[in-house]
């Protein structure tokens, strides 16, 4: 695995791979011959195997113990959740706490260990017996490495008693064994400060010898989920109150949660509902970090990470509902940073599966994101600064200027496939969009109407045909660019993992700069987009005090997300409802946007392509209405929701190539 910079921490992938199949070798001697080589020395042991417990009569978590690679070390948490809800959310008089205070609370924000549940994210630390010490022999402890990121805990009479620098322990608890927590005060946020390591000293004095032993641990990573995970539990915003805008999204909720239960997810919905912003992807990107806990099971913290978007309000609901026993919330803003809306949105990061190619290997996955190349617009440069410190998703950055909005989603997914690799890619295809209206015209089909969507009072179903569409000024020529910039990300992403063309599933789709709407005359009257769901509009308008302006300012879609580009370049968004931009909601299930293309022959030719293209996948597709709630606002299912998955699998596993 490769790093930003040199470090025993992360090794080469050959070395990890080489240390993956070494058990044995690097268990070491046991029982008491060992016991025997190490009797009267200071010893300290943590869980450098990862089995789930500390090995004090062995030797398996004795080799190794003072460095750490992906696939051996001592692993430790940052224990950034809210166990006991103990965390305010708002300060006197119920007034508002700034982003800064709210994130300022966790579990290892104090210094003690706040009960049963805060214990269990301590990862243990034990001493071996020195059973012949004299009586007026004592230890000492410290954290040499790491010590401003980390707390170390004594368990002394059944309590987790703080260690600091006058902590002594005496003979007695010498000759018997001592046990120990750690905990992180936070995640590594830029490994060139400090890369995550708590290195742990016991020094016992006894009479005039004195002796000594380390222990390295490194910080948990900070992991996005990928879809080899199964879907647990799904996030939405419910718009609150009685506006046409309300309603429709209320409805869409209803109907998701329905959805969810058909695939197998019995959880209910995680309802955000106090920010009226509808694009669940975009402000919050659910991850994770885990260790092994006893009996070796995994112990995992969800860690809902914040988008760096600092005035976007709808991330505070994160501290405010969502943070509790196991799960915390990591911000990262940089003021001086210039803020690029949309890209920062986390519908611009996603996570390809578990993967091995050209000598690197990335058991946990690896995240992709868009960048703008024809502007040289980036995403937050502190995100992605952190998201490399984990040193396991080295984000690989593709290029969406051609998109209004701009992000990874809304034209690459990765699907679950019984092959060696595990997953296969999926694609937007604006060239077989094309073919479907371009062979729906030669079979005499010209006159259909090309969207079959029901018009409200308040926003008139599109009128233009196939003939139309086809006939447009920019249509065909917007999806030959868009087909072109899709193929050189694809050629990006096949360099970087080993994905062949037999892997990928190309799914039926269409973009546009513009969309057509067509007057009883039969006249084009070209609309941007962007403003389609712009002002004047009563679905809009119904937000009350979170209103049109509020709105469109935390609306991705919205004029302020298309980031300064080259005039030359076109930015587009989905024409028909983006197929590829839906829910993975199980193995099997996926939930897509209904099309509402063109309907011959009693089908929509769009939908029968839709469900064709993921069928060979072994994927069967429903449908979601979005066109009122998302779609006409630059995005669809995917933007407006959110996936909470098992992260149980250890993230040092090695992948398939």
């Amino acid at each position: 695995m490769r790093t930003r910079r040199p470090s025993r921490l992360y090794p080469a992938g050959s070395v990890v791979l080489a240390l993956a199949a070494a058990g044995s070798v690097l268990a070491g001697p046991a029982g008491s011959a060992f016991a025997a080589e190490t009797a009267g020395r200071a010893d300290l042991r943590a869980d450098v195997n990862r089995d789930g417990r500390v090995d004090v009569t062995g030797g398996s978590d004795k080799r190794g113990e003072d460095s750490w690679s992906v696939g051996r070390g001592a692993v430790y948490l940052p224990n950034i959740d809210d166990d006991s809800k103990r965390c305010p959310v708002t300060g006197p008089g119920g007034k508002p706490l700034s982003d800064a205070k709210l994130a300022a609370c966790n579990d290892g924000s104090d210094a003690s260990v706040n009960g049963s549940a805060d214990a269990a994210d301590l990862a243990r630390i034990r001493s071996v017996p020195m059973p012949g010490l004299d009586k007026d022999a004592q230890g000492s402890l410290k954290v040499t490495t790491g010590g401003k990121h980390a707390h170390l805990f004594l368990k002394r009479s059944g309590k987790w008693v703080l260690v600091t620098s006058k902590t002594r322990l005496t003979a007695a608890e010498l000759r018997s064994g001592v046990e120990f927590g750690v905990e992180g005060t936070d995640v590594v946020r830029d490994s060139a400060k400090w890369d995550g390591r708590a290195v742990v000293r016991l020094t016992v004095t006894s009479g005039r010898k004195t002796t000594s032993d380390a222990v390295t641990l490194r910080v948990a990573p900070l992991l996005t989920h990928h879809h080899l995970q199964n879907t647990q539990q799904v996030m939405v915003t419910e718009v609150q109150g009685e506006g046409p805008y309300s309603r429709l999204q209320q409805k869409f909720v209803a109907e998701l949660a329905k959805e969810v239960e058909k695939a197998g997810v019995t959880t209910p919905l995680v309802k955000f509902t106090k920010y009226a912003d509808p694009w669940a992807q975009d402000f919050v990107e659910p991850a994770y970090v885990s260790m092994t806990g006893p009996g070796g099971q995994r112990h995992v913290m969800r860690v809902m990470l914040r988008s760096a978007q600092p005035d976007r309000d709808a991330g505070r609901e994160l501290f405010e509902k969502v943070r509790g026993r196991d799960i915390g919330v990591v911000q990262v803003t940089d003021p001086a940073e210039p803020d690029d809306w949309s890209l920062n949105s986390m519908g611009n990061l996603e996570t390809i599966p578990p993967y091995a190619h050209g000598g690197r290997s990335f058991p946990a996955g690896r995240i992709i994101m868009g960048e703008r190349k024809d502007s040289g617009a980036r995403p937050s440069k502190v995100m992605r600064t952190m998201l490399t410190s984990q040193g396991l998703q080295d984000p690989l950055l593709l290029d969406t200027s051609w998109l209004g909005v701009g992000h990874v989603d809304e034209f690459v997914q990765f699907l679950p496939a019984d092959t060696p690799r595990g997953w296969r890619m999926g694609v937007a295809d604006p060239e077989a969009g094309l073919r479907l209206l371009r062979d729906a015209k030669r079979d005499g089909h010209g006159k259909t109407k090309m969207f079959s969507v029901p018009g409200r009072s308040d926003s008139p179903a599109p009128k233009e045909t196939i003939d139309q569409a086809l006939a447009s000024k920019h249509l065909v020529a917007d999806n030959e660019m868009a087909a072109r910039r899709i193929a050189a990300n694809l050629e990006i992403l096949k360099r970087e993992t080993g994905v062949t063309d037999e892997e990928i599933v190309r799914v039926p789709a269409l973009y546009t700069r513009e969309s057509e709407v067509m007057t009883e005359s039969g006249d084009e009257i070209p609309v941007p987009r962007l403003t389609r769901m712009g002002a004047g509009s009563d679905l809009v308008d119904s937000l009350g005090d979170h209103g049109q302006q509020k709105w469109l300012a935390e609306n991705p879609a919205a004029p302020r997300a298309a980031a300064p580009a080259a005039r030359a370049t076109v930015m587009t968004s989905a024409y028909v409802p983006g197929a590829v931009n839906g829910v993975l909601l199980g193995r099997d299930r996926y939930l897509a946007p209904r099309q509402w293309g063109p309907v011959i022959g009693g089908k929509d030719i769009f939908t029968e392509a839709v469900n064709a293209a993921y069928r060979q996948a072994g994927l069967k597709v429903s449908y979601i209405d979005d066109w009122y709630t998302y779609h006409l606002g630059m995005g669809e299912v995917h933007c407006g929701t959110n996936t909470l998955r098992d992260a149980t699998a250890a993230w040092w596993q090695q992948p398939v190539g």
